[in-house]
């Protein structure tokens, strides 16, 4: 009994060891020098379901194996950072939880080492998170509103009173009876009116001397 009981002790410590230097090997293979995220053996856990987003959604840089996000964009809140790379293991950055900033910039993110002890490159990253639509705008189209049919108002009669042009010249005179003598003889230039008055005492005279002759002839007789 007592040799079967050293035994199983045996094996049992045997088993505790081995499991103690798994840990112990695991944990070497999975650290980093950053105290802000926990550094995590084995393959990276995915986000929650409806929680991941894009590298769009944020503005970043790697340099020298280090990400640095300047800028989250619009409507996007990032809870969960995830830097992959070394032999077997990831960084895993909270937002506001063991001294990394609550909102970007977070900068000088990086993976866990490597075995050797050399610090690992980045294989890729991902973010963890939600992200709020912004609501498009919706154009409301314009009221149309009914239009009353008017009858077209008379259009205000302006009475224009224009002044009769006052003219000074010369009334126009009939033909032949410009000098107003009413005769139908052409205009020489001169005034014949005296003509016609000469022609009347003649033929007055001229009919007073052939009645003088004739009562002379009677009274002879």
């Amino acid at each position: 009994m007592r040799r079967r009981s050293i035994r199983g002790a045996v094996a049992i410590m045997a088993l505790t060891t081995a499991a103690l230097i798994g840990t112990a090997g695991s944990a070497l293979a999975c650290h980093s020098d950053d105290t802000r995220p926990h550094p995590t053996p084995g393959q990276a856990t995915p986000c929650a379901k409806g929680t991941d987003l894009k590298q769009s959604d944020v503005e970043f840089k790697i340099v020298k194996n280090r990400l640095n996000i300047s800028e989250v964009h619009e409507g996007v809140t990032v809870t969960r950072i995830v830097v992959v790379g070394g032999d077997d293991g990831f960084n895993d950055y909270t937002p506001g939880a063991k001294g990394l900033d609550k909102s970007a910039p977070w900068n000088d993110l990086r993976a866990p080492f490597s075995r050797n002890g050399h610090q690992a490159d980045i294989n890729h990253w991902y973010l963890c998170g939600k992200k709020t639509e912004k609501p498009s705008e919706t154009k409301t189209p314009p009221t149309t509103k009914q239009t009353e049919t008017t009858k077209p108002s008379a259009p205000a009669s302006s009475e224009t009173t224009v002044a009769p042009t006052s003219t000074t010249g010369a009334a126009v005179l009939p033909a032949g009876n410009e000098s107003g003598t009413g005769g139908g003889l052409a205009n020489t230039g001169f005034d014949n009116m005296w003509l016609v008055w000469i022609a009347a005492l003649l033929i007055l005279g001229g009919g007073g001397l052939l009645a003088l002759l004739k009562f002379r002839r009677k009274a002879s007789e």
